[in-house]
């Protein structure tokens, strides 16, 4: 308990945190008509969030990290099916279930680096895919796991077919992970882990044991993604084999390049631009609408490197810049100063 206080008053709550938190619960209660969408960005928020530990602060290269989100949605289906219909149970085993698949791959794909380890997160997304695939008994394959019910969320709150619950439920876990992951990268663990991926080597020869603690990262980043397909196979109320698809992990890191890597602020940003740009894109133009995301990414990457993000962080950096202070030269005439610096965008 000594270390929370200080991780937690690192990082105090801003303007664009109200903002957020006044968009969901404007969504809330405007928006009826889209909560099934605002559910899935919330769901993709927690998988962007997840995906951000891993590879924007601790520079691992990924390209299967929809193995955790699958893995978790199936663990959860499976546990309603035959075990309970608990949703927070179900949460709990989803997460499990997913942060040992990551330790189980994070022993072999942490190994390497560059395009090896790339291939090896492929590989392991791949091979889980196609276990799912051939399962039939127990996956149900190409048809999806159903059949399960989930019971009321605290024995008091049904899931109804308008989805007040599912979103307010979404939304209660996305708060809480969100909550827990400020904590974790400004704690001296997520600190450390940030150290690693500036320089390795460095960390290293200071007595940090590298290896433990990108494994440890590594595999709390796949129980929180197992949390995110654990939501959504219980707002769904199905588990689709493309959980555990190539697909799903290029879509979260298109929003993961869009918000900004290394900053939680970036994978909740990407999430929301993806998911909406991609509903209404899609409802304009079903044969087309991913031309129209790849511009948009283009763009993005071109003139703004460091996502989204990094173009709100400028944008409040110019509005809060003092004004120049005004002075007098001995002949009367006002003359402005400055002490700020010159700022290269």
């Amino acid at each position: 308990m000594k270390q929370v206080a200080p991780a937690l008053r690192r990082k105090r709550l801003g303007m664009l945190d109200a903002l957020l938190l006044l968009g969901a619960v404007a969504t809330y209660f405007f928006a009826d008509l889209y909560l099934a969408l605002a559910t899935s960005v919330l769901i993709m928020i927690v998988f962007a969030l997840s995906l951000d530990l891993v590879q924007g602060y601790c520079g691992i290269e990924t390209l299967g990290h929809a193995a955790f989100f699958g893995s978790g949605a199936y663990a959860a289906g499976l546990f309603a099916l035959h075990v309970s219909p608990n949703p927070l149970l179900g949460l709990v085993a989803g997460a499990l279930v997913a942060g040992v698949v990551g330790l189980i791959t994070g022993v072999v794909v942490l190994r390497v680096s560059g395009l090896t380890q790339i291939m090896l997160t492929l590989a392991c997304a791949t091979l889980l895919y196609e276990a799912g695939n051939i399962a039939k008994s127990i996956t149900m394959g190409d048809d999806g796991l159903t059949g399960y019910t989930i019971a009321p969320v605290l024995g008091m709150f049904e899931f109804d077919i308008y989805g007040h619950t599912a979103y307010l439920y979404a939304f209660a876990v996305l708060l809480a992970v969100y909550l827990f992951t400020q904590f974790l990268v400004n704690s001296p663990f997520g600190l450390t882990v940030q150290g690693i991926r500036e320089n390795a080597m460095r960390m290293s020869l200071l007595g940090v044991r590298v290896g433990l603690r990108r494994l440890m990262l590594y595999t709390i980043a796949a129980a929180l993604a197992g949390v995110a397909g654990a939501l959504s196979a219980q707002v769904n109320n199905i588990v689709a084999l493309d959980t555990l698809s190539f697909t799903l992990s290029a879509n979260v890191l298109v929003m993961l390049a869009l918000g900004g890597t290394g900053r939680l602020y970036g994978a909740v940003l990407g999430a929301v631009v993806f998911m909406v740009l991609s509903d209404r894109i899609a409802a304009i133009d079903p044969t087309n609408w991913l031309a129209a995301l790849g511009v948009l990414l283009i763009v993005v990457v071109r003139f703004a490197p460091d996502g989204l993000i990094g173009v709100v962080d400028r944008f409040t950096a110019r509005t809060r810049r003092p004004a120049p202070a005004v002075t007098t030269t001995q002949a009367g005439a006002p003359q402005a100063t400055s002490t700020d610096k010159e700022v290269t965008p």
